[in-house]
């Protein structure tokens, strides 16, 4: 066989794939198709230097296990849209266009939130159009290749009846509402991690190495742009997509305007249909609807001519306050927490809000029974914005905290300092077993398997009276087996000997786990870094510890005073009797060349995972925030970067890719 004529069958294999697997409407039968298999191993056998990934052979089941890392140039920059957030900028952008282009006319489209992808298809050698590639959005220029899982998404055709020989359309993968929910059922009935919203996890799952995943998950996609084809689907975007959707391509919603009233009041359409949508958006893209005309209206080499993106306002909706729930924290803070009728909010279902303390509460003067406005803060946290005091129910008044602990009925009292209501005894078992949660906890001791209910029993048992007593349970091994308080002998023997594991940690995972208020892991790693053994820091004054940085006054007087109560002291003493590591060991590859600097992450990155990332730039001396501000150096954005990108641009915050943090590392 001559490779011409391996190619013409792959390509009569892959649209018999398609028509089996994507489609359910196979046009052989199963043995005419094992016939055409066994011709093309046959093939392989010969000439095992024309086997691909993609190959029929290849494939299980129709899908293809996709390669790491593989980056694409493209052929088209898919680079950014400016952003707007009045409505006034929009009439004014469309008053600029229209004075250059009198004829001009818009389509106004919503901006789904979810993840660039452009495919590439060319004519096979049946004549058709057929998918040659899916690349994700990447830095805007280079990309990388997620083909195999493009294939995966129901809306993605493999095959386009349309008579060119090459097309490029680009378009937003997302996950349905109804499908994120689904995927967070399943992850909290196998107690797995649930996922922050539906970009991320559509992000994440459009990356995946195996296309069986990404099949299963279940994403869409939308077309939006063509990015490169004939005259006759780019004269008029709205006619080329248009066009695109009777050929079977899933496009975006979009309306054809003229005026910039007729746009404001699509954008206006497009936001009340906000709530209804099964997918989220943010916000309305406006794009002039003549391509030619486009090129006329640059702003920078980052940015897609003659487009603007009109960003809505936080989404908030009302909903009924139903109770507040009251919690004690390992401090003895008492934690209120509104608990409220279900809404959704920016792609999930949220039903709880904290209350901060009862000086918050008074200042919204929210009671049970009453209507609230409820928004998410960096379309992430739910907050209570206001009370509409106008549907209040007859009868309802402002919420006290009681002042009795919620937990052991001790007495609660105010914070002298601060308008945190506490706890007042000591010997309060929620603040035990808050402690011990945060000692075991990822950021600390990172104790796999140990949960809140192995805790909780522990506890009350007074198998763990400290954090000292953690250590201690393997003495305790036949009777815990005995009492079944960690399950059987295979459950206990696991978890102890992750506990044993966990002597060896890193000395800062222990200064974090002592819970020494006002000091978390960046102070706990900027303390052991300085002076590497816990002993050391023990002796420190509070002006030598005013002296690192991350440590201001509270926290050094906070560390001084924990490291010098006999209690504690004679924990400490214990672990070290365990065998519990207390210095902090040089790491290899470690240096000083992010010293000084502020790094936040966000999004997928290509080849590394946030806290894979967030490890190097420490290990090399910097510092990694959740948040963006004028504070930040970097940031390290990748794909579906979302908000925290676009307040790193609005504030002119340095983005850089996954590329250009290791070029930077490699100088």
């Amino acid at each position: 066989m001559e490779l011409n004529e391996y190619k013409k069958l792959i390509d009569e294999i892959d649209y018999h794939m398609d028509r089996y697997y994507n489609q359910n409407e196979p046009e052989i039968s199963d043995y005419e198709y094992d016939q055409l298999m066994q011709k093309l191993k046959a093939a392989e056998a010969e000439h095992p230097e024309w086997v691909t990934p993609d190959s029929p052979s290849q494939k299980i089941g129709g899908v293809a296990m996709r390669e790491a890392g593989v980056k694409v140039t493209h052929d088209v920059p898919m680079l950014s849209i400016e952003d707007v957030f009045d409505k006034a900028d929009v009439t004014a952008w469309i008053a600029k266009v229209k004075a250059v282009h009198p004829d001009a006319k818009f389509s106004v489209e919503a901006k789904i939130d979810g993840l660039s992808m452009t495919l590439r298809y060319e004519k096979d050698s049946k004549g058709k159009l057929k998918l040659k590639m899916g690349e994700t959005r990447g830095d805007g220029l280079i990309g990388e290749d997620v083909t195999a899982n493009a294939l995966v998404i129901p809306d993605v055709n493999q095959y386009l009846d349309l008579p060119y020989d090459s097309l490029q359309l680009r378009g937003e993968v997302y996950m349905s509402h109804e499908d994120f929910d689904r995927y967070n059922e399943t992850q909290e009935l196998n107690g797995g991690k649930l996922a922050a919203n539906p970009r991320n996890l559509a992000a994440g799952t459009l990356r995946q190495l195996d296309a069986n995943i990404t099949k299963e998950r279940g994403l869409k996609m939308f077309v939006f742009n063509v990015q490169q084809g004939p005259e006759e689907l780019t004269k008029s975007h709205c006619d080329g997509m248009d066009m695109l959707e009777k050929a079977g391509v899933a496009t975006v919603f979009h309306k054809k305007c003229e005026t910039a009233e007729e746009v404001l009041a699509v954008i206006d359409e497009i936001g009340d249909l906000r709530g209804q949508f099964p997918f989220d958006i943010d916000g309305a893209v406006v794009k002039i609807d003549q391509v030619s005309y486009r090129n006329d209206f640059s702003t920078s080499a980052k940015y897609t001519n003659g487009h603007i993106a009109y960003k809505y306002p936080p989404e908030e909706k009302e909903t009924k306050l139903l109770d507040v729930e009251l919690s004690v924290g390992r401090t003895g803070r008492v934690n209120p927490t509104a608990i409220f009728e279900p809404i959704r909010l920016c792609g999930t279902t949220v039903s709880r809000a904290t209350l901060h303390n009862q000086d918050f509460i008074d200042d919204l003067d929210i009671g049970i029974g009453d209507t609230i406005v409820v928004y998410k803060s960096g379309d992430i946290i739910p907050k209570i914005k206001e009370v509409v005091h106008s549907k209040r129910p007859d009868g309802t008044v402002t919420y006290k905290i009681p002042n009795v602990c919620p937990v052991c009925g001790g007495p609660v009292s105010r914070d002298a300092d601060t308008a945190d209501m506490k706890c007042l005894n000591p010997s309060c078992p929620a603040q035990l077993v808050r402690h011990i949660i945060n000692f075991v906890s990822r950021d600390a001791m990172d104790i796999k398997g140990f949960g809140e209910v192995y805790i909780e029993d522990l506890v009350s048992q007074e198998y763990i009276k400290d954090i000292a007593d953690v250590f201690a349970l393997k003495d305790k091994r036949d009777e815990l087996i005995e009492k079944g308080i960690i399950g059987k002998e295979k459950n206990t023997d696991k978890l102890l000997g992750a506990i044993e594991a966990a002597k060896q940690n890193d000395a800062y995972r222990l200064f974090t786990g002592f819970g020494i208020p006002n000091v978390g892991k960046a102070a706990a790693k900027a303390l052991l870094s300085q002076f590497k053994d816990i002993e050391k820091i023990m002796s420190l004054t509070v002006e030598e510890l005013i002296q690192v940085n991350d440590i201001g006054e509270i926290s050094a007087n906070s560390i001084y005073d924990y490291l010098h109560d006999e209690v504690n002291i004679d924990i400490i003493n214990r672990l070290k009797a365990a065998g519990v590591n207390m210095v902090e060991e040089e790491k290899e590859g470690a240096s000083d060349k992010f010293a000084g600097l502020t790094f936040v992450i966000t999004g997928t990155l290509p080849t590394m995972g946030r806290k894979e990332a967030q490890e190097l730039i420490e290990l090399n001396g910097g510092k990694c925030s959740g948040s963006v501000s004028k504070k930040t150096n970097y940031v390290l954005a990748g794909e579906a970067a979302g908000s925290k990108l676009d307040k790193a641009n609005a504030l002119g915050v340095n983005v850089i890719s996954e590329e250009e943090l290791l070029s930077m590392l490699n100088s």
